[in-house]
């Protein structure tokens, strides 16, 4: 069974037993989060899509760690003595895809 599911304005197509990287959510790890915005449900060959969302479906997740991702952006110009350096933290959680329910 597939399932493509909105989290944060991102579509996700996962099964059970996937790993997924989302963007933080304010539950702790190893807490079961919900997703109820499901677009499109493939279900041995029998595909039901939503309109925008497919009602009496949700997945249930696991959230195993939280992530955070260094990004620095480094800007130069030769010869001038321009050197400017910025940087920020992006803060994920990873996700095990548990269930698929769908009535």
């Amino acid at each position: 069974m597939l399932a493509v599911i909105e989290v944060s304005g991102k579509q996700y197509l996962v099964k059970e037993g996937d790993k997924i990287i989302i963007n933080r959510s304010k539950k702790e790890v190893g807490e079961e989060i919900i997703f109820d915005k499901v677009l499109l449900i493939n279900d041995d060959g029998k595909t039901y899509i939503g309109n925008p969302y497919i009602e009496n479906a949700k997945i249930v997740g696991k959230i195993l760690r939280h992530i955070k991702k260094k990004i620095l952006i480094i800007k130069f110009k030769p010869k001038t003595r321009y050197r400017k350096k910025k940087g920020y933290k992006n803060y994920f959680d990873e996700v095990l895809i548990e269930t698929i329910q769908f009535k």
